[in-house]
């Protein structure tokens, strides 16, 4: 809609703002209609119309077997469309237009804005099954009209309120229809349905929606007076209310086709299971949460019994051995502690790397300096906690033998994400500027432990390929590609 607008119409983007609100709201007014809507706007020379959004009813036939967006109309063949723009009314004058053997009843409602109006709803009905209406279907066309009316009069939709009609309710889930006192007037079987099940023994036609509401929500002390204002539609308000072990969402639509509040739309749906499961989503996050921090925190048990055991080794060997079991273990443990702080089992793996990269920078303290290029972007907790291993023992490996004691360096981690594909590849490059490596050696037989893990995890866990090359010039090179799943 923003580039047929832009490109045919002159419209400001306040205005393009309204039609947007508009369209986000009138699924309501087609249900309600039970008919298709087509949004015309006049083009910048005011000779054509151009359509820039349609709708298509829930609750009947549709009109259109086509999509009409984009469709240019000259000025004068719809004369409906004509008569609602120049004088700013509803028109319903006419026959019934023949669209392949269907007879469609078509009015034009005006769009206003700020005494201005910007385009015409054509609203177009299928009368093929047109039979004596039921009370249900009586209501709905009631309120389309003063929809309709207020629409016209530019005071629908309300301003500010911008609707998620995903998440709203519709009219099919339950109609609730007062009048100016907050009376109901009528209550379709869905909405009578869900007021059931928050514990309504009887029926609500007559009772005063508000009330009825407040007492059925429990509560300590008097009536909640808040409850009962917003339950009795005097302000458009979107709220929910939970009894008796139901919960049902409602939205109350103020109907003031003239001006004056003659009465109001309520729209109920019952969420009941919705908000269980939504409970049950919660309460099995912050159990995933509360393991990783407990794992997390064994991971760092178990370092520090490692570190203090390093201490009280006599052999210098075997005290370096424990103190690479450390690093191990911390780097599974920073993957640990990000997953606790997340809503689900992926983490952003450039502050893990950049976690990583200095705990292990700490063996080499002012002499080697280490650095991260590119992202390694969101990664599944799967393919973290290997990786985060293998980089720690790559970067390990780099700081012990690519300098000797003293030397200064740099070693250099970087990172290219393919793209967000199923197929995606994340390809990793650790370079240093040491002394390269020894003649004949060979990374895939190498009995090095660490080398050794980092074979294991690369190709085993992670299905992809580790290398080691002599870097350019001077140094290695190590290069590992291994396939990702997760977005970027």
């Amino acid at each position: 809609m923003n580039d047929l607008v832009r490109q045919h119409t002159a419209l400001s983007d306040s205005d393009l703002e309204w039609l947007h609100l508009l369209v986000s709201e009138w699924q309501l007014l087609s249900d309600l209609s039970f008919a298709d809507l087509v949004l015309w706007v006049p083009t910048l020379d005011g000779t054509r119309y151009v359509s820039v959004a349609q709708m298509r009813p829930n609750t009947g036939p549709t009109s259109y077997q086509d999509d009409m967006v984009g469709h240019l109309v000259p000025r004068g063949r719809r004369p409906l469309l004509d008569a609602a723009l120049d004088e700013g009314r509803i028109v319903r004058e006419g026959d019934p237009e023949w669209r392949e053997e269907v007879p469609v009843r078509v009015e034009s409602i005006p769009v206003r804005r700020e005494g201005r109006v910007l385009g015409v709803i054509a609203r177009n009905t299928n009368l093929l099954t047109v039979r004596t209406p039921s009370r249900l279907e009586l209501t709905y066309l009631q309120s389309a009209s003063d929809l309709a009316q207020m629409i016209a009069a530019g005071t629908f939709p309300f301003s500010g309120e911008q609707v998620d009609m995903d998440s709203s309710p519709r009219a099919g889930d339950g109609l609730v229809r007062l009048d100016a006192e907050g009376v109901v007037q009528y209550a379709s079987p869905n909405a009578l349905s869900a007021y059931h099940r928050l514990g309504l023994a009887a029926d609500l036609v007559g009772q005063h929606l508000g009330q009825i509401t407040a007492e059925l929500a429990p509560s300590r002390g008097p009536v909640d007076e808040a409850l009962v204002t917003l339950a009795s539609g005097y302000a458009p308000r979107e709220f929910e209310v939970e009894g008796n072990g139901g919960v049902i969402q409602l939205r109350a639509i103020p109907l003031k086709p003239k001006g004056t509040r003659i009465g109001s739309l309520v729209l109920l749906r019952d969420v009941t299971e919705l908000r269980r499961r939504e409970r049950e989503l919660i309460t099995k996050d912050a159990t995933i949460r509360e393991i990783h921090h407990r794992v997390k925190n064994n991971l760092q048990t178990v370092a520090a019994l490692l570190r203090l055991q390093a201490r009280r080794m006599d052999s210098d060997r075997g005290r370096e051995a424990l103190n690479e079991a450390v690093r191990r273990v911390g780097s599974i443990a920073i993957v640990h502690e990000t997953l606790s702080q997340n809503l689900d089992e992926r983490v952003e793996f450039d502050e893990i790397a950049d976690r990583v990269i200095a705990m292990v920078a700490e063996i080499s303290p002012g002499k080697v300096t280490c650095r991260r290029n590119g992202r390694f972007g969101i990664l599944d907790a799967e393919v973290a906690t290997p990786l985060s291993m293998v980089l720690t023992e790559v970067l390990q490996n780099a700081l012990e033998h690519a300098y000797a004691p003293g030397e200064q360096g740099t070693v250099e981690v970087s990172a290219v994400r393919g793209e967000a594909r199923a197929d995606a590849r994340l390809l990793i490059t650790v370079k240093d500027d040491g002394r390269g490596l020894p003649e004949g050696f060979d990374p895939q037989r190498a009995g090095n432990l660490g080398l050794q893990i980092v074979r294991t995890l690369v190709e085993g866990e992670l299905g992809g390929t580790f290398d080691m090359l002599p870097g350019t010039g001077r140094g290695t090179k190590v290069v590992l590609d291994i396939p990702v799943r997760s977005q970027k």
